[in-house]
């Protein structure tokens, strides 16, 4: 696996920013409520410290970022000016909001930016030609600035043209943002503190089998819980009832067992589970042992005996990693697991690292987000490095010399 302490890769203080037009790639994909105001802050708010060290060096601060998928069309829904209003409002200084197309003639309207003025560049994916890290849009791009810096972790993963094309043509850097969460996944992963234990959820084997794969050689202990538990119990030959479950995928299950086995890893499994007469919200429920679940009747949610489990499992840890709920989190009945796996971590002493949307809405909704060491900002990036894989974004810029 590659070492993971930012690959070796320059960050931003590598740097000389002095009147330099930097272009910084940010991830500003914000919630938005029914009128049409930001309801969560928190992406914008991750990355002011980058913002804030370029300003104060002197940089002119183009920047930019997408917002939700609007398909390489202009639509007034996803259009960033509402964050440039907010940055506005938490910098002290007016960002100038740049409509015009990057293609042809955004050029103009930054010749008049100053060091450490902040303009922020309209939704990059109005343009198709960005998911597609197309070369000519790349240098189109690239043109703009001096020099490039990328602090939008939750895009790395992705070979766009504002996370992987642009830095084919100009000095690249990380931000703040970027080197933090590399550094703390870099040290769990290659210099945990011990015991480490592995929370694993979601609904498939599939999303996970990387990770789990790559963890088991690196973890103490792993739990496995959500929906793709009962694809392990099924492996084991329990009864499953109607719970979902990848049929292809439960020869895989019986050899992450074995393995886990073989190297020494605890695997745990939930031993008892809340069902449902049917899958919805507010269907008939009752809990059973998770070897026995009636034919009919679909795993929910994990079970009073499994969390009083994983709690203890959670106590004992000096290292915790999370990522995926342990039940169908989105339905209030079935939530109550996962919430107890978030008040677990959060009472920890371990260092704790969360990552993925379900477990981060549960730690922010019982209010420990405080209470952790990390939570990450990039649930698919987060997946693909714990799996071992290469990040486009982070591969892409400068190697420390």
């Amino acid at each position: 696996m590659a070492d993971l302490s930012y690959f070796g890769k320059k960050t931003v203080e590598d740097i000389n920013l002095c009147n330099k037009r930097v272009l910084l790639r940010c991830d500003f994909n914000v919630p938005f409520d029914d009128v049409g105001k930001i309801s969560n802050t928190k992406r914008i708010d991750v990355s002011l410290d980058t913002i804030r060290y370029l300003k104060k060096n002197n940089a002119k601060i183009i920047i930019v970022s997408h917002l939700g998928r609007p398909k390489g069309v202009s639509r007034q829904e996803f259009s960033l000016e509402p964050v440039a209003d907010y940055l506005s409002k938490v910098l002290g200084a007016k960002v100038k909001f740049i409509k015009r197309d990057v293609r042809d003639d955004a050029q103009e309207s930054l010749t008049t930016l100053e060091a450490g003025e902040v303009a922020l560049l309209e939704n990059i994916r109005f343009y198709k030609e960005e998911e597609q890290d197309d070369l000519e849009f790349s240098k189109k791009l690239a043109s703009l600035a001096d020099v490039y810096v990328n602090d939008a972790f939750g895009t790395t993963h992705r070979a766009h043209s504002s996370t992987h094309g642009v830095a084919r043509f100009l000095p690249a850097a990380c931000g703040f943002l970027i080197k933090k969460e590399l550094d703390i996944l870099s040290e769990i992963l290659n210099k945990p503190k011990r015991p480490f234990v592995a929370v694993l959820g979601g609904s498939k084997v599939s999303d996970k089998i990387g990770v789990i794969e790559n963890l088991l050689s690196k973890v103490d202990i792993m739990i496995a819980a959500g929906g793709m538990a009962y694809t392990f119990l099924n492996a084991l030959g329990y009864s499953i009832g109607s719970s979902v479950f990848e049929v292809d995928k439960v020869s895989l299950a019986k050899d992450i067992m074995a393995k886990a086995k073989e190297l020494n890893v605890r695997f745990i499994l939930p031993v008892d589970t809340v069902v449902g007469e049917t899958f919805a919200p507010k269907t008939k429920s009752m809990v059973v042992s998770a070897d026995s679940i009636p034919e009919g009747w679909a795993g929910l949610d994990i079970g009073p005996k499994t969390m009083q489990l994983f709690s203890e499992v959670i106590c004992s840890a000096s290292t915790i990693l999370w990522n995926g709920p342990v039940g169908v989190f989105e339905w209030k009945n079935f939530r109550e697991g996962t919430l107890s796996v978030a008040k677990a971590i959060a009472q920890s002493d371990a260092v704790s690292v969360v990552g993925g949307g379900d477990s981060t809405a549960a730690v922010e909704m019982l209010g420990f987000a405080d209470k952790l060491t990390h939570i990450s900002t990039g649930g698919g990036a987060m997946l693909e490095l714990l799996a071992g894989k290469e990040l486009p974004g982070i591969a892409a810029l400068d190697d420390k010399k």
